[in-house]
């Protein structure tokens, strides 16, 4: 049994071929009627036409495959097939959009109301975003990862790599770099806290 559980939509010969190719899908090619909790739409632009389809593909925030007779077509979606195409390539086509998405839940964190994207080394909040150094990321991420303070020393020793006998006042310094960054474009500042047992967010 395949993993991936695509819901198609489009026209009954689109509907028809997919299920003749079903033997060399790679994925489970179901309908809206199906049980089963969905990971991708598939659907042909013609389906777009029908207005509660159309609607159901806007408002789901599944990755979405577009596939088309058209050369070139401009919608929201993740990926595009033109048609007519090969098993390889719709199989690939899915695939892919599944990794894609797993490489974005893997390098995107929930951090407060932010969403740390590791890969692009970027906090964003509301379409704004600042732009993060790998020190900032790795601060973040201990911080987020320990419920109680942390201390400079510990901070020093685990994110620089240095004996917690040197200068602490590089973790002061990246700290205040890194508040003023995220105040000065989401106006807050109460990101990175601190108490007299050290930082925490």
């Amino acid at each position: 049994m395949h993993e991936l559980n695509v819901l198609v939509y489009g026209p009954v010969s689109f509907q028809y071929t997919l299920n003749e190719l079903k033997p060399f899908l790679k994925f489970n090619h179901l309908h809206e009627s199906s049980k089963a909790s969905f990971d991708i739409i598939l659907f042909h632009d013609e389906a777009l036409n029908d207005k509660r389809i159309k609607d159901i593909i806007a408002d789901s925030k599944l990755l979405k495959i577009c596939a088309s007779n058209s050369k070139y077509h401009k919608g929201n979606f993740d990926t595009y097939i033109q048609l007519p195409t090969t098993v390889k390539d719709i199989n690939l086509a899915v695939e892919n959009t599944s990794a894609k998405k797993k490489f974005s839940i893997n390098s995107s964190i929930e951090v407060k109301n932010y969403l740390l994207n590791k890969n692009e080394k970027r906090l964003l909040k509301n379409n704004n975003f600042i732009i993060l150094t790998e020190k900032e990321i790795h601060l973040i991420e201990l911080l987020l990862k320990n419920k109680n303070p942390i201390t400079k020393e510990v901070i020093l020793s685990l994110v620089w790599n240095y004996s917690s006998d040197a200068d602490t006042h590089t973790v002061e310094t990246h700290i205040y770099r890194l508040r003023k960054k995220i105040n000065d474009k989401f106006k807050d500042n109460k990101f990175i806290l601190n108490n007299k047992n050290g930082y925490y967010l």
